[in-house]
């Protein structure tokens, strides 16, 4: 392809990008502004390229084999934090465990369940994140979505939101966000901040070849009321090993890259996992990561 848009870089690795550290795309750019975001995706369709965004890329696998598109990340005025009375409005670059740190700082409560989020404001929406009865969907005003079309601005029943998803997809792009927090002391929203941190560390496994949670808690009622989690380490996960990636043998929920794990070690420990949880408790756990490139479908099964 030649007559690239200024500042789209081919071949570009991103494994210092995700946390399990692998893969590379074909095309990559830094947008720092929506207008820029837009030229993009403009581009991008008109030339049929899929479009992928990679934010903390802490729940994020990419093919061995590269993503065949452009991978776009958030830069500039698109990971800004600003705030007016109990709004605080950033980019959907800007880290959600930041943002939940700068809110305690201004005194206000209702981000400090993202604290343990470990990604971006724009990938926490597209997810619909939650964690320790926190949900993003719950303090979300406004989110502009950039498309190859232009920008929208939309509220939140426009993402028709459930359980870990919302309807952003393709070549959609979530650039901003705006919430709307309560004010409280600041000692005390800092404080829960601490105490959520200190729960996370407790339960979960840390450093930067891990992933987040990898499956989603099922609401089965075989299950029980357990979680991902512990079905996998009734099932025997606890620990697993496939190649380089493991469960964690804190936090079952959770791989790790053991140094030199490839997409296909991570693919084939996900699938064992399922297959386990599975045959046992017979429920079909589905996975929270997001795949850029193509995997193994065998083995991956539908993709998110």
């Amino acid at each position: 392809m030649t007559n690239l848009p200024e500042g789209v870089q081919r071949d570009h690795p991103l494994a210092r990008l995700t946390t399990v550290r692998c893969g590379a795309a074909d095309y990559f750019a830094r947008p720092a502004g929506n207008a820029r975001t837009v030229e993009l995706l403009a581009w991008a369709e008109a030339e049929g390229l899929a479009v992928g965004v990679i934010g903390s890329g802490s729940n994020l696998l990419v093919a061995d084999i590269g993503f065949r598109g452009l991978v776009l990340k958030l830069d500039g005025h698109l990971t800004e934090i600003s705030f007016e009375g109990p709004h605080v409005q950033c980019g959907g670059g800007a880290r959600l465990p930041r943002v939940a740190a700068r809110s305690a700082e201004a005194g206000l409560a209702g981000l400090e369940f993202g604290v343990n989020i470990p990604g971006t404001v724009g990938g926490a929406i597209r997810m619909n994140a939650n964690a320790y009865g926190g949900e993003l969907a719950d303090v979300l005003e406004w989110a502009e979505v950039a498309t190859p079309e232009g920008v929208e601005r939309r509220v939140p029943a426009d993402f028709e939101f459930s359980y870990r998803h919302s309807n952003v997809a393709g070549r959609q792009v979530v650039t901003r966000a705006r919430f709307a927090l309560a004010q409280s002391d600041a000692a005390a929203v800092k404080a829960r901040l601490a105490e959520l941190r200190d729960r996370r560390r407790a339960a979960q496994p840390s450093g930067i070849k891990t992933f987040g949670s990898t499956f989603k808690n099922p609401d089965d009622p075989r299950a029980e009321g357990r979680t991902a989690g512990q079905l996998l380490e009734a099932a025997g996960c606890k620990g697993l090993q496939r190649g380089g990636a493991r469960f964690s043998p804190k936090h079952a929920n959770f791989v790790e890259n053991r140094g030199d794990a490839t997409t296909q070690d991570v693919i084939e420990l996900i699938a064992e996992g399922r297959r386990r949880v599975r045959e046992e408790f017979g429920i079909e756990l589905e996975t929270e990561v997001q795949v850029l490139g193509d995997v193994d479908e065998r083995l991956w099964g539908s993709r998110i």
